[in-house]
Formats: C-alpha cells, structure tokens, sequence
C-alpha cells in the first residue's frame, strides 16, 4: 500500500459544488449536533489517516485551542498546489471550495481511504466561520484563509522548508452549530481508535482551553491486538494470547483478533477504512459463519462434544468472545440507516475461507486454547436450553390479558404503537400518581418492585427468572437478544422514569445496561428516552413555578426575587400529585425527555462493563477520576 503513486493537480477530479452545504447541512455531515461538530474534526483527520494508509504520513497532531478552534497537522506529502488544468486555479483551492473534489474519486490518488460519507474538507470549509490551510510542500510554505467557504485571497507562498505536510485550522461556524464545545473524551477515544487499526501510526490530541493544558499520545505497534487487550483489560480473558492472523487480497487487506473471557456477552467490533461499521455488514457475516463452523469442526475433531449430532450454536460459541475485524479495501460500499453497514458481497467470503483456514491452524497448533474455547462454548449451550425454557415460560405469561401481566402493567387503550409510549416507573407511590395522572389514550404505566437484576453479572437464563425483567419483555413484545423484533414493539417511546436520587439514577443504569445488552435495537432506533421530573417547586405568593436543574433556580431566583418564596425539593416522584406529575413530567406539551444515544459504540461497551462488571479496580479507579464531575450526590 506504500507503493508511489503521482499525487497532483491532475489527480485532483471535481464532481460538484458547494452549494448546498450551508443550506442544508445534515446531509453532508449527519446533524447540526454535537455529533456533526465532531464530524468536522474526523474529516480532516481522514485526509491525514489516507495519507497514512499510502505510506506517507506516521505522525498526526489534533489541538483544541481556545475557542474551539481546531488544528490538525500531519506530516504527509501535503495537498497538491500546482494549477488544476480544468479549474485554472490551484488544487488546494479545488479541494477546498468544491464538494467531492479530491484525490480518492479516480482510484489513483489512494488505493484505500476512508471518509464515511466522502464529503471532505471542503464541507468543512463551508461550515467554518473561518478556516486557514498551511501546506509545506516543493520546498515551500503555502498558505490560504477562508471564510465560510470563500478564499480571501489567493494561494500564497509564506516561507520556505524542507518538510512536508499539511496544516488546517478552523472554526465551527456558530450560524450552523447549535452548540460549538468539542468534547475531549469524544475525540480522544477516536484518534485512539485510528492509532489502533493503523499500526505504527502517532496520533497525538491537545486541549489546550484550560489553564492546564490536558494531551494523549497514541501509537500501538500491537495494532488490533493491543485493541483487543484494552477492551479485555477490564475483563477476566481465559487465554493468555490474543488470536491473530491477517491476509491480503486483490479486493482488500484483513486482519483479525480475538480473545475470549470470562463474560457472556460477546463484543465484535467491525472496521471497514477505519470506519466503526456498527451496522455489521458482510465482513462479519463472513466471520461468524466461518467462527461457528470451524470451532464446532474442531470440536469434533477433539471428540469435545458429547452428543455427536448436535451442533453448538454461533450464540454458543461467540460468549465471551471480543473480537475486532478490521478490513481495507479499495471501493468500499456502505449502506444501512446511517450507512455504516459494509454491503461489499465479495468481503464475505473472503473474511469466510480467511477465518477458517487460518483459525483451524491455530486451534490445532494451540489445543489448550482450543480445549477453553470449547468447554466455553459446550457451557453457554447447557445454559442456551436452560434460557430457553425460560423464554417459553415468558411467552406463556405474555398471552394473558393485561391485568394479569406482571408488574402491574397499566396499558393504554390505543393499539397503535406509533402513537402509545410507555413509563417504567419506580415503586407502586409514584406508579399509582402516574396512573392517575397519565392520559389513558395513549400513556402505559409500569411501575418495578425495587431494582433489576443486573445483566452485566448474570448469563441469559438467570436474566429470564427475573420477574421484573420478564415484565418488560412481557410488556414491549420485541422479545430479546437474537429473537429481538422492532418491529412488534407495542410503544414508540419507552421512558424510564425514577426519582431524582442516587436510588432512582441506580435504577437507570440497571435498566440501560439491560437494554443495551439485550434490547439495543430500541437505543439504536431512538426508542429509549429518560423523564426529567423537576428538582424544585417555588412557590411565591399565589405564582408556582417548577425548575429542572440549579442553573434554572438561580436565574428563576434573580426574575422573582428571594423574599417570600416556599422552595421544595422534589427527592421523590411520588411527592408530587398526579396533576403535577402529568404538568410538569408527562404532558408533551410541556415535558422535558432526553433521548438516550450511542454516539460511540466501543465508550459504552467500556462504561457499562466498567460500572457494571465483576472487577472492582476499573470501577474504583473511574470513581476517582470522574468523583470532580459529580454534580448531585445524596449523602
């Protein structure tokens, strides 16, 4: 992949303008959002990581300066400046100003790059307020300014060098953003990401908006190995050595690692062109079916499998297993929601016979290992049939009539999921004020005895014995796990609703790390939402008002003045009446939800393993860490 290609103006193909970027910007960049400000910054870092995979870049350095003003510098060979021959003006300028120019389009330029939606910089550009490109390249420094996507003046040469690379500064333009405040933690474990599946590569972030300056420095010769070993460091991993093997193909180069735990969930996370296909796609439809049928040929081989005419299940055989595939190719074709599913049907069977060739070496030069694997995957299937027992027992329950369903389900009278919601509720004191309160039309009521299991300690069939787990089943229709359906859920919105303490915030979590396991369909799809009932009740004269956070009470406080005011704080939802509850938490004319989102994949795995797992250390370690960002804290 290092192989010299021309890289110049004529490389340089233009496919359209910029027109309607400002105007209509999610479609380039997802959201106007957090999420699509950071899209900014992954772009540029993009053009540096091709510069990489082309064998010209090993060193790339983020800063986040104050502002939020973002610079991304790398020591590649630094956009093309000579005059493009269609365009007369300098390529640099090309790339700029014009959507999907750039050196990708053609095959030439790059044999593999990455740019999920190949927008570019120059929809960077166009959403910047400002933005300043400095390139050292042919012995020189270039350097150009823009201003929402306008040059103001042209391409001029700064200084002389004998380095080469590329530099861009920019600032998000607050016209188009509704909120411009980089988040560290979010670009960090993506630049991390990148150093991971690009071997070799130094990546570096500074956040210099503070008096003390904050940075990370990433390079991982291990690669995806070393990926691997992070995500297992808070796991009990049954094998000392990380199963790795890799190949290369016309269509595409592959590499796989792996590493089983002790846990029961497995982790398999895909990459295609340093994309996070959280989608899936074909290259992991190709690894599990080879994983299934190689680990159950070699079970039989090492006659590890009592009744001979069963076969373990890929369930089975995938319990505990993390995993990352990483695949780089030179066209790659994505589809999907958010088209972050590999659709490339050659991938499959490739990533298939690549699998099970090299995987069957490995097992049989390493039977100890093979020996765990087995034994791993014989003991998931024992409780597979246990689980499923306990499945049928809910399937069962779920064929009664509402009254008698569990956790005293109150359902609504409409049967039309579009338009029904229901509330998990904590207790039967603000179970009972919800059921008044509610609008019967459309508004279910569930309200839990205590806390759930958690789902983070405990294998399927254990979960399914839970009784206040089998009543969300039970009351969602979807089913569970691999027999999850969306498409028969009875509510388009479930809302958890708990009291504004640790208690109520513990309930939460339970329930989201339930979710995120079992039901992530519904957080993927937007189904999951989180009430905010109010924390205060002022009271002034004949005037109530009801606030939601502390920044709210000081301005409510400095409108109405401190004389004479009542201020209740609200521990419970069950202080509240049900005509306050349905004002202030359930009417939506008037509510505030928040709409649970996974906006990196591999953070929320770490975070609820981390808080929700068997080892203590991380835990106490993520407390100490984080112990200055707790805002509320009952003591």
């Amino acid at each position: 992949m290092g192989k010299e290609i021309n890289y110049d103006a004529e490389q340089i193909q233009v496919l359209e303008g910029l027109e309607a970027v400002r105007k209509r910007p999610g479609m380039y960049i997802g959201s106007t959002s957090l999420k699509g400000l950071h899209h900014l910054v992954y772009e540029i870092v993009d053009n540096s990581i091709d510069e990489a995979l082309a064998g010209y870049c090993d060193q790339i350095t983020v800063k986040i300066q104050k502002d939020n003003i973002i610079t991304v510098e790398d020591n590649g060979r630094g956009i093309p400046v000579s005059i493009h021959s269609k365009m007369n003006r300098p390529a640099v300028e090309v790339v700029m100003t014009i959507l999907h120019a750039g050196g990708k389009f053609g095959g030439e330029g790059y044999k593999v790059s990455g740019g999920l939606h190949g927008v570019g910089v120059s929809v960077v550009n166009a959403l910047s307020e400002w933005l300043e490109v400095e390139i050292k390249r042919n012995g020189k420094v270039y350097y150009q300014r823009y201003h929402q996507g306008i040059p103001q003046a042209d391409l001029e040469v700064i200084g002389e060098t004998d380095e080469t690379g590329t530099k861009i500064a920019f600032k998000a333009d607050s016209e188009i953003f509704e909120e411009i405040n980089y988040k560290y933690i979010t670009l960090s474990q993506r630049l991390k990401e990148l150093a991971y599946l690009n071997r070799g590569i130094n990546i570096n972030i500074v956040d210099e908006r503070k008096e003390e300056k904050v940075e990370d420095s990433f390079e991982f010769e291990g690669g995806i190995i070393s990926f691997v070993e992070e995500i297992n460091n808070h796991q009990d991993p049954i094998h000392d050595e990380v199963i790795y093997f890799e190949a290369e193909s016309d269509e595409a180069h592959i590499e796989i690692a792996m590493q089983y735990n002790t846990d029961y969930v497995d982790k398999i996370f895909t990459f295609a062109n340093n994309i996070n296909t959280h989608e899936g796609g074909t290259h992991l439809s190709g690894f599990k079916s080879a994983l299934t049928r190689t680990v159950n040929d070699y079970a039989r081989k090492s006659n590890s499998l009592k009744d001979k005419d069963e076969n373990l299940s890929g369930d089975d055989i995938r319990e505990g297993l993390v995993a990352i595939i990483n695949v780089k190719l030179s066209d790659p074709q994505f589809e999907g929601q958010t088209k972050t599913k590999l659709g490339n049907r050659e991938i499959r069977g490739i990533v298939d016979s690549i699998t099970s060739e090299k995987l069957s070496t490995f097992l049989e030069e390493n039977p100890q290992i093979g020996k765990i694997v087995v034994e791993k995957a014989v003991t998931a299937a024992r409780a597979r049939k246990a689980a499923k027992k306990a499945r049928e027992l809910t399937k069962r329950k779920s064929a009664l009539s509402s009254t008698s369903l569990p956790g005293k389900l109150a359902d609504c009278s409409s049967k039309d999921p579009e338009e029904c919601e229901i509330y998990i509720v904590e207790g039967d004191s603000a179970g009972g004020s919800a059921k008044q309160g509610r609008d019967r039309e459309f508004q279910a009521i569930l309200p839990l005895k205590g806390k759930i299991l958690n789902v983070e300690k405990a294998r399927l069939n254990k979960i399914l014995s839970n009784d206040e787990i089998r009543a969300l089943i039970t009351a969602f229709g979807t089913g569970i796990s691999d027999e999850f359906d969306l498409s028969k859920a009875r509510y388009k919105k479930i809302i958890i609703m708990t009291d504004a303490d640790v208690d109520g915030a513990h309930i939460t979590t339970l329930l989201l790390t339930f979710f995120y396991r079992y039901m992530r369909p519904l957080i993927d799809g937007g189904n999951v939402y989180i009430a905010q009932p109010p924390l205060y009740k002022i009271t002034k004269g004949r005037g109530e008002y009801y606030v939601y956070n502390d920044r709210q009470l000081k301005k409510l406080l400095e409108e109405i003045g401190n004389s004479g005011i009542s201020l209740q704080r609200y521990k419970g939802l069950g202080e509240m009446n049900p005509e306050q509850l349905w004002d202030t938490t359930m009417d939506p004319e008037n509510r505030t939800l928040k709409q649970v989102q996974i906006s990196d994949a591999i953070i929320a795995d770490e975070v609820f393993t981390t808080l929700m797992g068997d080892k203590v250390q991380p835990r106490r370690e993520f407390i100490q860490n984080h112990a200055k960002e707790v805002k509320n804290l009952d003591i």
